[in-house]
C-alpha cells in the first residue's frame, strides 16, 4: 500500500498562546524545518533558536491596520490551500513562485477570555480573530496535504513526527482537520452568543416575518432563528445516570459563575447524579435569599427545605421533614456553613454539601470526619435567563422559572375562601409557594414555621400527591400529625375538589394555589365549607 504520510518540511506557526511552543521549537531546530511565522510568535521562536522567516518577508507586504492584516495574502493562503496531489495546483504554485506548507499551527485570539475579563466592547471586538480562522479552515480543508494543529496538547505528537521525518498519514490529517473545524465552529459560536446578547435587532428594522404563530414578536436575544452555542469539555465523569452510560461535564466559555464551576474542597470526584441533585438543591435555596435557607435533595427532589435564623437551625428544620430520605442526599445552604451546622451534618450520610462559604473549623470538621463527602464552594448565583432541554432530534429553550411572576407576591394573591391569613400564616404560605417551585410535578407541599413538613411529588395525578404529602407529614415525625395546622401549596390548580379535600381533612388550615380550573368553584366551595383559607395566585410553577 502506498503511504499517505507527508514529511513536514515547511511549517506556518501563528499562535496567540505561546505555552508549550518550546517542544515544537526544539523539533524544528533539530530537523532543520523551514518555519514561517508572525509578530510575537516569530520573536518567541527566534528566542528559542529557530531560524524564522517573517510572514511579511514572504508576502512582501508589512503587517498593517494595528495587526488586523498579517496573513491575509495569496502567498500565504495559496501555500496553505494548494493540494499538492493535484498536478495543476503544483504547477500553478511553481508559476507564482509560492512554496507550499506541510504544517500549520494556529491558536486564536482569546475572545472568551476577553469577554469574561469585563473588557470594553471595543477591546472585545479586537479579539475577534480573522486571519487565524482563515488559516485554520484553509489548512483543514486541504488536509489532503497539510496537517493543521490547533490544540497545544498535540504539540508533543507534532514534534515527534517532525523529528522522525514521517509526518502524518491522511487518516491522521483528517482527524486533526476535524478537531480544527470544531475549534473554529466553537469560536464562532461564542462570538455569536456574545453578539446576540449585545447587538439586538433595532426597532428601526421592520418586524415582518418575526412574529410567532401567536402573533407575538420573537425576542431574538433569547430565541434566535439559528441557535448556536458551544460548551468546552471540563472533564469526563466515571459514568452517567447509570453505570453503563458514559458522561462528561461541559462549561460555557462565556460564563465562569455558574454551578458547573463549583470549587471542590474535599471528597470523592463528582458524579453525574451528584451534579444534577446539587444543582437542583442550589437553585432551591436561592429562591429564599436573602433569608438563610437549607435544602436537602434526593433524586432531584427536595425531601426538606427550611428557613432559619442560622444555617444550623435551617438545616435541622429541613432534615426533620424527612430524615429517612435525607440519607445519601445532597445539602445546599445559601449562607456560610458554620461549625454548628457542620456538627449537625456530621452524623448524616450525605453525598454532597454545597455553599458559598465555610467557616474554617466547619470545613476542617467536614473534611476530616466525612472523608467521602463532596464539599463544594460556589459563588452566589446569577439568575439565568434561559434553560435548555434536549429532545430526540431537537432542543427546547425557555425562560428559567424563577420566583418573579406577577402572581408570586402575596400582595397579588386573591382571597377566595376563609378569613385572611394572619401574619405568621401568610409567611408560611409565602414560604410554601416559593418552595413548591422546585418540587417535581404534580407537586403538593405542606409547611409550618418556615419549613417543609410533608412533600408529595412526581405523581401522575394531583390527588395522589396530596395523599403522599399528608402521609409523609404524619408518618415521619414519631407519630406527630404535622399536617394538622400546616399550610399547603399546590404548583398548579386542583382539577377536582378531592385533592384539596384530602388536605383539609388532614387539618391543613390554609392553601395557596394558582386557580384556573374549570372546576375552581367546586374547589373554592369545598374550602368554604371546611372553613379553610384559600388564596389564588394566577401563576403556576410546574417542574417536570
Amino acid at each position: 500500500m502506498t503511504s499517505t504520510n507527508r514529511p513536514i518540511k515547511r511549517a506556518l506557526v501563528s499562535v496567540f498562546h505561546k505555552e508549550g511552543i518550546e517542544v515544537l521549537a526544539d523539533a524544528f531546530v533539530k530537523a532543520g524545518t523551514e518555519v514561517v511565522s508572525t509578530g510575537s510568535t516569530a520573536k518567541r521562536l527566534a528566542e528559542l533558536g529557530v531560524k524564522v522567516t517573517e510572514v511579511s518577508d514572504v508576502t512582501g507586504f508589512p503587517e498593517c491596520l494595528d495587526g488586523r492584516v498579517k496573513t491575509l495574502h495569496p502567498y500565504i493562503h495559496a501555500g496553505i490551500l494548494a493540494d499538492m496531489t493535484n498536478p495543476e495546483h503544483a504547477k500553478q504554485l511553481e508559476g507564482f513562485g509560492i512554496k507550499p506548507f506541510d504544517l500549520v499551527v494556529v491558536n486564536l485570539y482569546p475572545f472568551a477570555d476577553t469577554v469574561r475579563s469585563g473588557a470594553s466592547e471595543a477591546d472585545v471586538i479586537e479579539k475577534i480573530d480573522i486571519g487565524g480562522p482563515s488559516m485554520v479552515r484553509g489548512a483543514a480543508k486541504n488536509h489532503a496535504t497539510v496537517a493543521i494543529v490547533t490544540d497545544p496538547a498535540d504539540y508533543a505528537l507534532v514534534a515527534a513526527r517532525v523529528a522522525d521525518g514521517t509526518g502524518f498519514s491522511l487518516e491522521e490529517r483528517r482527524w486533526l482537520a476535524a478537531k480544527a473545524f470544531a475549534h473554529t465552529a466553537a469560536y464562532d459560536a461564542t462570538i455569536n452568543e456574545w453578539t446576540a446578547r449585545h447587538w439586538p435587532k433595532p426597532a428601526s428594522v421592520e418586524a415582518s416575518g418575526d412574529a410567532q404563530e401567536t402573533g407575538e414578536p420573537v425576542d431574538e436575544r433569547k430565541f434566535p432563528a439559528t441557535f448556536t452555542r458551544t460548551w468546552d469539555r471540563a472533564h469526563t465523569l466515571r459514568y452517567g445516570e447509570n453505570s453503563h452510560q458514559q458522561a462528561a461535564l461541559y462549561l460555557d466559555p462565556l460564563d465562569q459563575t455558574g454551578f458547573a464551576h463549583a470549587e471542590q474542597l474535599g471528597g470523592k470526584p463528582m458524579s453525574y447524579n451528584n451534579y444534577v441533585d446539587a444543582d437542583a438543591a442550589w437553585r432551591a435555596v436561592w429562591d429564599f435569599a436573602p433569608a438563610i435557607a437549607v435544602a436537602v435533595v434526593k433524586h432531584n427532589n427536595p425531601c426538606g427545605l427550611a428557613i432559619g435564623a442560622t444555617a444550623a437551625e435551617a438545616h435541622k428544620k429541613a432534615h426533620a421533614c424527612d430524615p429517612v430520605s435525607a440519607y445519601g442526599g445532597v445539602i445546599a445552604c445559601n449562607s456560610t456553613v458554620t461549625l454548628e451546622m457542620a456538627e449537625s451534618v456530621r452524623p448524616i450520610f450525605t453525598e454532597v454539601i454545597v455553599a458559598p462559604a465555610y467557616e474554617p473549623e466547619a470545613l476542617e470538621l467536614l473534611k476530616t470526619k466525612k472523608k467521602n463527602l463532596r464539599i463544594l464552594k460556589v459563588a452566589d448565583p446569577v439568575k439565568r435567563r434561559i434553560q435548555f432541554k434536549q429532545i430526540d432530534g431537537g432542543l427546547l429553550v425557555q425562560d428559567m422559572d424563577v420566583i418573579d411572576a406577577p402572581g408570586d407576591s402575596p400582595d397579588a394573591w386573591k382571597l377566595v375562601s376563609g378569613e385572611p391569613a394572619d401574619a405568621a400564616t401568610l409567611k408560611d404560605l409565602e414560604f410554601a409557594w416559593r418552595a413548591v417551585r422546585c418540587v417535581k410535578s404534580n407537586a403538593i407541599l405542606l409547611a409550618h414555621d418556615q419549613a417543609t413538613v410533608g412533600i408529595g411529588m412526581g405523581q401522575v395525578n394531583r390527588v395522589d400527591s396530596c395523599h403522599l404529602a399528608v402521609e409523609r407529614a404524619n408518618t415521619l415525625a414519631d407519630g406527630a400529625e404535622r399536617a394538622k395546622g400546616a399550610v399547603a401549596a399546590s404548583d398548579a390548580f386542583f382539577p377536582f375538589a378531592d385533592g384539596a379535600e384530602t388536605l383539609m381533612d388532614a387539618g391543613v388550615k390554609a392553601i395557596v394555589q394558582p386557580g384556573g380550573s374549570i372546576r375552581d368553584e367546586e374547589v373554592i366551595e369545598a374550602a368554604k365549607k371546611a372553613g379553610v383559607t384559600m388564596y389564588l395566585t394566577g401563576t403556576r410553577h410546574f417542574c417536570h
